[in-house]
């Protein structure tokens, strides 16, 4: 430890420590304009000046560090002069047109000047104008008011990751631009926007659009990913305009993904369904919530008296709040009287924390993902963090980046985190469970914490270490390496997603890798954890709502719609879930859906599945309601509704109640607080008070009865045959989630169709370029895309993104994530 004076404080801090943050230990605040907590300092701007006893001139607080015994001074005429005099000639260069600057009002260089008493301006030059790039998507960059704090760069390098802008040219030519000078290649999170301290950096969707002061900021949750991220909403006239986060925010310290920061367009989006709909003669039309609600009511009533509570079914979804999911349940369960309930959730994330809470007494994560940023080694298997959930995907390159931890990545893709990483291993389509075995059997072999788990060393005695690399499509020495790298580590994070849970054998992987955290000692330690991955917000909360549903004795969607299609169902009720989009053999679900004597669909747009519907609910945004969700690692965070629904929509939760009270006869509460202060006594983990900001920490080895019926019997990895000789995956990429926000115009303006990615190789072979068009068929369907090439990606290996209703992969599935298939040209 150093101690210091600050001030005639004494400061004792740890060595290395700088000026600035010693200072903040005794109370004392330096001005600072380029600094920022969350990256390395950058000395910069110069106005952080202080005066260090003995030395003849100010040095810089944010990234000069203390010695012991040094005398600091920080507050004198000599400093302000100094502070003055920086301000100015920063001013030298900059453009004073604050009246049409987007940054007015929230601006840290008016803010500087304003606390430095620059009023004025003794120095000028003429000043060379710098083209604006107006050519980018959703971020506009006008390097003309740029004071080049690095800022932008600093995020965009050490938090992001992307290394998409930096410091170019020098001297009086030095802006902050792309390398090439071509257009933004990024994935628009706008983090760099949020830190910019002039206007030099802007959000496009949001210029010109209203000040900072005309807003009423709501304070809320993000509805897209897992990750759980706090946010805040502006809103003016009942419309949502921007999103922004703070850098005081717990799990996210203010960084956004693209769709957190701008995925809110989709709530503003004019195809937004604004009443609810009835089909008369084949036609779908606008009627008033009495006419619709009676209908519904009267039809379920009718089904459950001639064919019984059983004709009746119902699909959830992740993205309700979990006070919707617990009455949706109940719902079913109590008014109608059934448990043919299921999920989305059941495809892929509710197996793995079945899983997990068998072999390791765990459900969800084994803890926050915070804990991540302090693992020794981490292994990210079977997901590509960047499109499932960004926020972790932050949290990994901070460990690897800041933290030196040991990262090892495995995927059959060369996705983002590879260049992050100590050791990738590409395996091939399916082989996820020989390199999982392969990865144990190495680390036993190396000493792991094998004392007591006799079991999962014979898990992986009948092979060798060779046969399994062969197996994965990998080398046996870097099996080895990959071993050495997870070996002996305080503490490990296991991190997996989609990739694996919904593949064929899912639950044996998932146990393979529950085997492989026991011998790396992954659970129970301060840092690090087993962490499943999915992309959607609420999965498990959809989970834990089921726990009131008495023996687990929901069903899988493959069921429902065999019971459809054996007319044993007859009535359906489906809550924001697209199945004709977001399910495998979309082909087979539209003829079930068909064959309904009554389909209700709650949504907000007007969906493939709504379409379909006799009854449309014209639901709610996650913007638009009140209640909680519950992250991957068990955050119960309270959200805030910030607008009211379009036209006579509803929220979910009124529409939930209003037909329970009907369906039932019996008075049903619409009030969040109401549901969740039920939920509090019935299900396990949420009896915990809520703290001040609506958060708290739900008990994570609680009990979980999902409503996750057994899983469908899934074939072995797809075997390339001469008519279908290529392996197809489907998954997320970062620019989208789910299929909300394929109606965000923010999110279109830098994805906007889907595709079909190929190797170079298959690629040639097959005389296809670069957007051409090509048609992909597979035993259960086709469909025909444009072209993408990619160099990196292993041949016989097709990847294509699952969010696009023009495209609709999932048309190609059978079941699970893969399938092999045909592509040729259009």
């Amino acid at each position: 430890m150093v101690s210091l004076t600050i001030d005639g404080k004494t400061a004792t801090v740890a060595e290395g420590t700088t000026i600035l943050d010693a200072a903040a230990t005794v109370g004392i605040t330096i001005p600072t304009l380029c600094w920022l907590q969350k990256v390395s300092p950058t000395g910069a701007c110069r106005i952080c000046a202080v005066e260090i006893e003995g030395i003849d001139r100010p040095v810089t607080a944010c990234n000069t560090p203390v010695k012991e015994g040094i005398n600091v001074t920080t507050v004198s005429e000599n400093l302000d002069a100094v502070r003055r005099k920086v301000t100015e000639l920063l001013l030298v260069n900059h453009p004073l047109d604050c009246p049409v600057c987007d940054a007015a009002g929230e601006c840290d260089l008016q803010d500087t000047c304003y606390n430095m008493e620059v009023t004025k301006q003794e120095y000028y030059t003429v000043l060379e104008r710098r083209t604006i790039r107006y050519d980018w998507p959703l971020i506009e960059s006008d390097p003309n008011r740029c004071i080049l704090c690095e800022k932008c760069v600093k995020v965009d390098h050490e938090i992001v990751g992307a290394d998409a802008i930096a410091v170019t040219n020098c001297g009086d030519a030095t802006i902050i631009e792309t390398d090439d000078g071509k257009a933004l290649k990024c994935e628009f999170c706008g983090n760099c926007v949020a830190v910019c301290p002039t206007g030099t950096l802007i959000s496009k969707p949001f210029k010109f659009k209203g000040r900072p002061w005309t807003y009423n900021k709501v304070r809320s949750i993000c509805g897209f990913c897992p990750a759980g991220c706090q946010i805040e909403y502006h809103v003016k006239d009942g419309r949502i305009d921007r999103v922004t986060s703070d850098d005081a925010t717990t799990f996210n310290s203010g960084n956004l993904c693209i769709n957190g920061r701008f995925g809110y367009s989709y709530i503003n989006s004019t195809e937004r369904l604004t009443a609810p709909l009835l089909k008369a003669h084949d036609r779908q039309l606008a009627t008033d919530w009495e006419k619709a609600m009676s209908f519904a009511a009267r039809k379920l009533q009718e089904i459950v008296k001639d064919s019984g509570p059983q004709a009746v079914a119902g699909i959830g979804s992740p993205r309700l709040t979990n006070e919707e999911s617990f009455l949706f349940q109940k719902f079913m369960t109590t008014a109608i009287g059934t448990g043919n309930l299921a999920s989305e959730v059941c495809q892929g994330y509710g197996a793995a924390v079945r899983v997990l809470q068998e072999k390791l007494g765990i459900s969800g994560a084994s803890a926050t993902i915070d804990k991540i940023d302090d693992a020794e080694a981490i292994l990210v298997i079977g997901t590509d963090l960047n499109a499932e959930a960004t926020g972790v995907e932050y949290r990994v390159i901070k460990a690897a980046t800041k933290n030196d931890a040991k990262l090892i990545l495995a995927n059959m893709r060369p996705v983002k985190l590879k260049k992050f990483a100590n050791k990738h291993l590409q395996y091939q389509p399916g082989g996820e469970l020989p390199l999982i075995g392969g990865l144990i059997k190495a680390v036993v072999e190396q000493g792991g914490e094998v004392n007591g788990l006799d079991a999962v060393k014979q898990s992986v005695a009948s092979s060798s270490l060779s046969e399994l690399a062969a197996a994965a499509g990998v080398l046996e020495t870097d099996l080895r390496e990959a071993a050495q790298l997870v070996s002996g580590k305080k503490s490990v994070a296991i991190i997996f997603g989609s990739d694996i849970t919904k593949s064929a054998g899912a639950a044996e992987k998932v146990a393979a890798l529950a085997n492989l955290a026991l011998v790396t000692g992954a659970v129970g330690k301060e840092a690090g954890g087993v962490f499943p991955i999915d992309e959607k917000n609420n999965a498990q909360g959809v989970l834990d709502m089921s726990a009131a549903l008495g023996g687990g004795s929901g069903k899988s969607i493959e069921q429902l719609i065999e019971g459809i299609e054996q007319g044993v169902i007859k009535a359906l009720y489906v809550v924001a879930s697209d199945l004709l989009v977001s399910f495998p053999d979309s082909g087979k679900i539209r003829k079930a859906l068909e064959k309904l004597d009554l389909l209700i669909v709650q949504d907000i747009f007007p969906s493939e599945t709504v379409k379909l519907a006799d009854v449309v609910f014209a639901g709610s945004a996650a913007a638009e309601k009140e209640g909680t969700f519950t992250t991957i690692d068990n955050r119960v965070q309270s959200l805030s509704k910030a607008v009211r629904p379009p036209g006579d929509a509803r929220s979910d939760i009124e529409i939930l109640a209003d037909l329970y009270r009907r369906v039932s006869g019996t008075e049903q509460s619409s009030a969040a607080s109401d549901i969740l202060s039920e939920i509090s006594t019935t299900v396990p983990g949420y009896a915990t008070a809520c703290e001040s900001d609506g958060c708290f920490i739900k008990s994570s080895n609680s009990g979980v009865t999902a409503y996750c019926g057994p899983l469908a019997s899934l074939s072995d990895r797809p075997v390339a045959t001469a008519q279908y000789p290529l392996t197809l995956l489907a998954g997320s990429i970062l620019y989208h989630n789910g299929t909300t926000s394929t109606w965000s115009e923010n999110n279109l303006a830098v994805a906007p169709q889907g595709y079909v990615e190929l190797s170079a190789t298959d690629a040639s072979a097959l005389g296809i370029g670069e957007g051409s068009a090509v048609k992909v068929s597979s035993a259960v369907g086709s469909i025909t895309a444009p072209a993408r090439v990619n160099g990196l990606l292993q041949p016989g290996l097709v990847f294509a993104p699952i969010h696009f209703r023009d495209v609709n992969v999932n048309a190609l599935l059978e079941n699970g994530n893969m399938t092999a298939v045909k592509v040729e040209k259009a």
